[in-house]
């Protein structure tokens, strides 16, 4: 059988027939997101893509950190201040028309360029309005999303991988008898590709296996047809066969999926029937109507049997484990999960990685943009040349003049981002008998986390509340041995302050935010409250001062995490929790490294790991 027929059962057969269905349509199939380390493996794959793609086909990298100017294009600063009149020049994506673009650590890719290259991706072409400049570039291309990530770390983003028809998984090289395809093959391939046909019955079959594989992009199963076009014509065959439908749906549709269809039960019927349920002999069987709608077709037979077969060969092809980590949410998690690499992101005006410019004036230690005010200048230099030719009353006319004017308006600051460190703030509930198991859970997730913050540049925080008062007993630091010091000598028992630690939170919360750091408050305690903000006893008015203190800190916008510590989930401490925006987590028995990965979890949606 054909090499682009057969269902390839090694991983490496796959690889290497992605690489070469990809060269024939790059920039129909949109490209591939390559899922591999950067080993001699990934180097092997990528030097397969090159020797089938056609001589002369342009093939161009594309940094991570790459600059809007580089990518789209824009004003061609050197040339535009020689000639005295704004030049253009292109950017990669534009260079890079009709052939691929390798596009590096995808997975640590920004959502703005993301957003940037998934409109080329649909449009076929560059449209630039910047810096005096209006154009329309073409860029059909295919793009190679190199993804060096783990699958619990950075994910690409999801708008640009959407867009690309393949999701190669490569964990080893590709053996020499896996490549049955050279650049001659490819080239005719292309030149059939325009002609190559496919029948209603497969795009409505690549369509019911996309709906029943729970594949919601309706961008999926267009892939897919083109992938089969793209394998008909590698074949040399004019129109695609089931064969390739199916090839199509395993290697587009498969990776793809959401759910599987459980198998359909068997059909079984009583050994003995009841006779009492049959019709009696007297009655007449009804005549069917005179209308009645003719026998469907054999070609709706056929189409049935193929949905079949192509929904069977996909679900046989979805990759081990793919669902499951999909029902645990791990596919749908944030691009950055992992806790404590980096705080929030942050902007600064002059300290961070550069990220662009804006237009602005260098004060309050800002930072002048050269290159970008020369940029926004050079565009306006024929009109200010001729505006200082002409006298006026107030203003003689100029001999010379500077070769180049430069207004405020043009100023330009560059933008930085900065990540910053993230605290911890334990506020732990140190009342009643059950205190010390309470504050030993505590310092066990204290230690750690604690162990890892030269890692993850954290820092920790706690507070105790009991009796009627709440009490800082760790400000923010890195250092193990004070935590350990500060924690050592705490008594339990007494009232519940409840309100009371949710203020002194919010303080020291609002204290970190100013010194530009990322607070989260982590609260350990049953929610049930007995002594008020004013001291006095009852649970009533201690419940509701909790709440308003809730409240605040909801409204303050900081991230928190409530952890239940009572034998049993209490409705109190979930309307607390819901007060306070907060992850509800119960853990009556937790011990200290369950409270620890419970920390990471829920500070993880507030981080972003670089």
């Amino acid at each position: 059988m054909n090499p682009a027929q057969a269902a390839p059962a090694e991983p490496s057969q796959d690889a290497a027939l992605v690489a070469a269905l990809f060269a024939v349509d790059p920039a129909g199939l949109g490209g591939v997101a390559l899922r591999a380390s950067a080993d001699p493996g990934r180097d092997q794959w990528l030097a397969l893509v090159k020797a089938l793609l056609p001589a002369g086909v342009p093939l161009r990298r594309i940094p991570l950190h790459i600059s809007d100017s580089a990518l789209l294009g824009g004003l061609d600063l050197a040339a535009t201040l020689q000639a005295g009149r704004p030049v253009s020049q292109r950017g990669v994506l534009a260079q890079a028309d009709g052939g691929v673009v390798m596009l590096a650590m995808a997975e640590r890719l920004s959502a703005a360029t993301a957003a940037r290259l998934a409109a080329v991706l649909d449009c076929g072409e560059v449209l630039l309005e910047r810096d005096g400049l209006a154009l329309r570039q073409p860029a059909r291309l295919g793009m190679v999303a190199l993804d060096e990530g783990q699958e619990d770390e950075e994910q690409l983003p999801a708008a640009l991988l959407d867009r690309l028809a393949f999701h190669l998984h490569l964990q080893s090289g590709i053996p020499d008898s896996s490549v049955y395809w050279s650049r001659a093959d490819i080239e005719a391939a292309r030149s059939r590709l325009p002609n190559t046909g496919i029948d209603a019955q497969i795009v409505q079959a690549l369509c019911a296996t996309a709906q029943a594989l729970g594949v919601a992009s309706l961008r999926a199963p267009l892939l897919a047809l083109r992938v089969a076009r793209a394998a008909a014509a590698l074949v040399g065959e004019a129109t695609a066969s089931a064969d390739h439908a199916t090839l199509a749906a395993r290697l587009v549709l498969a990776p793809r999926a959401t759910r599987l269809l459980p198998p359909p039960p068997p059909e079984t019927q009583p050994e003995d029937a009841d006779d009492s349920a049959q019709a009696p002999d007297d009655v007449p069987e009804p005549e069917p109507p005179q209308d009645a709608s003719p026998e469907p077709e054999a070609g709706s037979e056929g189409y049935q049997a193929l949905a079949e077969t192509v929904l069977a060969a996909t679900q046989a092809a979805v990759p081990a484990g793919l669902l499951a980590a999909l029902q645990v949410g791990q596919a749908s998690r944030a691009r950055a999960q992992t806790a404590g690499r980096a705080g929030a992101v942050r902007k600064n005006q002059n300290r961070g990685r550069p990220i662009g410019a804006r237009r602005g004036e260098p004060r309050q230690g800002a930072r002048l943009n050269v290159l970008e005010t020369l940029r926004a200048a050079a565009p306006w230099q024929t009109l200010r040349r001729r505006t200082r030719a002409e006298p006026t009353s107030a203003r003689p006319a100029l001999v010379g003049g500077p070769r180049i004017e430069v207004r405020r308006d043009d100023f330009h600051v560059t933008k930085f981002k900065q990540n910053s460190q993230t605290t911890t703030i334990f506020v732990v509930d140190a009342s009643g008998s059950s205190a010390l198991n309470r504050l030993a859970e505590a310092k066990g997730a204290v230690e750690l986390l604690l162990a890892d913050c030269y890692v993850r540049r954290d820092q920790v925080a706690v507070i105790a509340f009991r009796d009627k008062q709440a009490e800082l007993l760790l400000s923010p630091t890195r250092s193990l041995a004070r935590a350990k010091r500060s924690l050592a000598g705490l008594p339990g028992g007494g009232g519940t302050p409840l309100a009371s630690g949710l203020d002194a939170a919010l303080t020291l919360a609002q204290q970190v935010q100013r010194r530009g750091d990322t607070p989260v408050i982590v609260l350990l305690t049953d929610g049930r409250g007995n002594i008020a903000r004013s001291g006095a006893p009852g649970r009533v008015q201690a419940n509701a001062d909790a709440i308003e203190a809730a409240r605040q800190i909801k409204s303050a916008g900081l991230t928190a995490l409530m952890l239940d510590t009572s034998p049993q989930a209490q409705a109190m401490a979930q309307a607390l929790a819901q007060a306070m925006g907060a992850h509800y987590l119960p853990l009556p028995y937790a011990g200290a490294r369950q409270l620890s990965q419970a920390v990471k979890a829920a500070t993880g949606a507030s981080q972003h790991g670089y």
